[in-house]
């Protein structure tokens, strides 16, 4: 489906603006193999080049005066075992953060920012230091992006304030562009601002054969304006991984406002919150992707369809998340399982979403569209609205639903569940849902699995429980 060729290159429309000087200087210190504006000394500069790049480099080897004291291997052995115990101790009371970072320091300074991924990328690798309570302000773009391509692992630490953002008056760019090869890891940095122009990535573009690893990390305000996919935080075309991160307030002109992915997305207790997209998946979309969120929330995002997650031609599950509180203009408040998808839901609290279209929770697309798949388990769909049909459930395709509690949600028709496909309920309550015309409960144009040997009941929905539904008292 994505015939957009991603990588970044001065080839590429928009891509004619001159490269900043500070570029230069990168490539003026990879030369050299010196960098004093970070602290770091240039040798053994031959020995560098192929390597990761760490701490070791910029300190000189102390070995040698403690052989030439000649206190014995067995003490060292013992000081090595001690101090590996001690901090063992420090990381079981949860202080391990509190441990000197190994990394670079990297001055608040943009420029010295530039200049050490620059020889991070030619020495294969570095881990890096930044300033707390430091804003490194972004105001030249080299190739669409205020820092260097990541073409090799990289590790960026953060602090107590630690941010990382393009100066607004300046033309836009994104912050980040990780390239074939490059396996970027932020961990504790606030990403924002960024801007592109008729490309995919406001804040950060993950290209395939690239990496990305957020940890306790923030990806915010960045705005991907066209573009063929968009992906207004984050456009994942490689893998990305979101660990206990916020990527909030981002806007996508078309899909994908808070994150955009073609490849593997990994979310783990993150919150995906009050993104906007202009078409589909406010919180996230993805395509021909294999997703996995893991508790945290998907909440207060609006889009076209789809405003908490659209799904095309995607595997996702969702596990112990609430996705609460999206809006969407056209169908689907909540998540939406669209062109031949499947979506498995496990201790998910899916409420409080509206849509003036089709479904206000969960929408699973029929045989015309790509017939679509969903399991929800141990699940509460609640309180959804839409002023059409499928107030917590449009089902088009196939899903199945167990201990699941569909409760309170509103519609035209089919309160509850509009089902125009095939639907199994066990052990599952449809209870207190409404339809301003008929079917509180479900309402049925195709077939229906009550099992109520299972302890399945649909009871006190207005005006009526069911329609067509054989087993169902109306």
């Amino acid at each position: 489906m994505i015939d957009q060729d991603h990588t970044q290159g001065p080839d590429r429309p928009g891509r004619g603006r001159a490269r900043s000087r500070w570029w230069a200087v990168g490539l003026a210190g990879v030369t050299g193999l010196a960098l004093s504006t970070v602290g770091v000394a240039a040798s053994p500069a031959a020995d560098a080049v192929g390597r990761t790049l760490t701490a070791s480099d910029d300190h000189s080897d102390d070995r040698g005066k403690h052989d030439d004291k000649g206190k014995g291997g067995d003490k060292g052995k013992r000081d090595n075992k001690a101090r590996h115990d001690d901090k063992a101790r420090h990381d079981d009371k949860g202080k391990g953060s509190e441990k000197k970072s190994t990394g670079i320091p990297v001055p608040c300074d943009a420029d010295a920012l530039i200049a050490a991924i620059t020889l991070a990328n030619a020495r294969g690798g570095a881990v890096l230091d930044l300033a707390k309570d430091c804003t490194y302000l972004l105001t030249f773009d080299i190739d669409g992006a205020g820092l260097p391509m990541i073409v090799t692992p990289i590790t960026l630490n953060g602090g107590k304030h630690t941010t990382i953002e393009r100066a607004a008056a300046v033309d836009p760019f994104r912050i980040f562009t990780v390239g074939v090869g490059g396996d970027l890891t932020l961990n504790k940095l606030t990403v924002i601002g960024g801007q592109t122009d008729d490309e995919d990535g406001g804040g950060i573009l993950v290209n395939a054969g690239g990496e990305l690893t957020t940890n306790h990390s923030t990806i915010t305000r960045n705005i991907a304006s066209g573009g063929l996919n968009s992906g207004g935080g984050i456009a994942n075309f490689g893998t990305t991984r979101v660990n206990y991160s916020t990527v909030v307030r981002n806007t996508a002109s078309f899909q994908g406002g808070g994150i955009y992915s073609a490849g593997l997305l990994e979310i783990v207790k993150s919150h995906i919150d009050n993104n906007t997209s202009g078409d589909n998946g406010g919180g996230i979309f993805s395509t021909s992707s294999t997703v996995t969120v893991k508790g945290g929330s998907i909440s207060g995002n609006q889009a076209s369809n789809g405003a908490a997650m659209f799904l095309s031609t995607s595997i996702s599950t969702v596990t112990g998340t609430k996705i609460t509180g999206n809006t969407a203009s056209g169908s689907t408040g909540g998540i939406r399982a669209s062109v031949a998808s499947q979506l498995t839901m496990r201790h998910v609290s899916l409420a409080d979403n509206n849509a003036s279209g089709l479904a206000g929770g969960l929408f699973v697309s029929a045989a015309g569209e790509g017939e679509s798949f969903a399991t929800v388990e141990d699940s509460v769909i609640k309180n959804n609205v839409t002023s059409l049909i499928g107030g917590g459930i449009f089902n088009g395709g196939q899903t199945v639903l167990r201990h699941t509690k569909v409760i309170g949600n509103q519609a035209s028709q089919g309160g509850g569940i509009q089902n125009d496909g095939i639907i199994s309920l066990f052990s599952t309550k449809v209870v207190e849902n409404i339809a301003t015309t008929d079917g509180g409960g479900i309402y049925n144009n195709g077939t229906v699995n009550l099992n109520t040997a299972t302890g399945t009941v649909v009871i006190k929905n207005r005006p009526n429980n069911c329609v067509n539904v054989p087993g169902c008292a109306g």
